[in-house]
């Protein structure tokens, strides 16, 4: 192995290291007594595995139900959003129809748009409906979104037309060349797709605050802020708390982390 790349590896090992070690604190934290975390000088290791932190975590605010509703909410998005983006990505690779790449811009200049801008406008729409405190406010205004729209139209770009031409030739519908031809060649991009919506559903915090009143429909990031408030100075509880919400995102994400790659570079040569 040459020099340089013994550098690059060690400057990979040290952003590494920094973007874990938050993460290795808030870990060790979670098992410190009381006193441990405020000793002097300071204890960056736990003598024992203080488990009462953990317990305290789990009876000051049902963070299992709050796990559960942000399960159902994030799964539902994603599956909703690799429907929908597909279907539309197909439309605009596919189909031709007149202002099409008008139209496909149109869809792209909404990324521009921050959520904040049109939060107030959904959460009358919402409210209209009597869809507060509900799994349908909280998953139907994220269904589709332009970026998963330009992920899976980039990611169908790349299969040759003449497959789809050969296909409609031998009598193959469009929706069956959608679902047996084009969406299992594009894995990659589905499930980049599909990880991408489920973390960033999973960590949604001012919608959830917004329409939901209940401790029933709270999702995980509501249920840390509750446990912030009522656990202040417990700086133990607050970590244990926030280390069981981190367990399902980064399981998942390392699950899935080659896929999430291999999908966001598919389709970055053609376009």
């Amino acid at each position: 192995m040459k020099k340089t790349n013994y550098i690059l590896l060690l400057i990979k090992w040290i952003f590494a290291l920094l973007v874990v070690a938050p993460l290795l604190y808030a870990l060790s934290l979670s098992f410190m007594r009381p006193e441990e975390i405020f000793s002097n000088p300071r204890v960056w290791i736990p003598g024992t595995g203080y488990l009462d932190n953990y317990k305290q975590a789990l009876n000051g605010a049902p963070l299992f139900t709050f796990i559960r509703n942000s399960f159902i909410v994030s799964a539902v998005v994603t599956v909703g959003q690799i429907c929908v983006c597909s279907l539309a990505a197909f439309a605009f690779s596919y189909f031709p129809m007149k202002g099409k790449k008008l139209l496909f811009i149109l869809v792209l200049a909404t990324m521009m748009i921050p959520g904040e801008s049109t939060i107030i406008a959904n959460y009358m729409t919402i409210s209209s409906w009597n869809w507060m405190d509900t799994f349908t406010g909280l998953t139907v205004p994220f269904l589709t979104s332009a970026m998963g729209i330009f992920l899976m139209r980039q990611s169908f770009l790349t299969i040759p037309k003449e497959l789809y031409e050969a296909a409609k030739m031998d009598g193959c519908g469009n929706f069956r060349f959608f679902t047996n031809i084009l969406l299992p060649l594009s894995r990659p991009a589905v499930a980049s797709l599909g990880v991408y919506t489920f973390l960033s559903t999973w960590n949604q915090y001012m919608w959830p605050l917004l329409i939901t009143n209940r401790d029933e429909m709270r999702t995980v990031q509501i249920g840390i802020g509750m446990l912030q408030n009522a656990e202040s100075q417990s700086y133990g509880v607050i970590m244990a708390g926030i280390v069981l919400v981190l367990i399902p995102s980064i399981f998942i994400f390392i699950i899935f982390q080659k896929q999430l790659v291999s999908g966001i570079t598919t389709g970055s040569v053609k376009g």
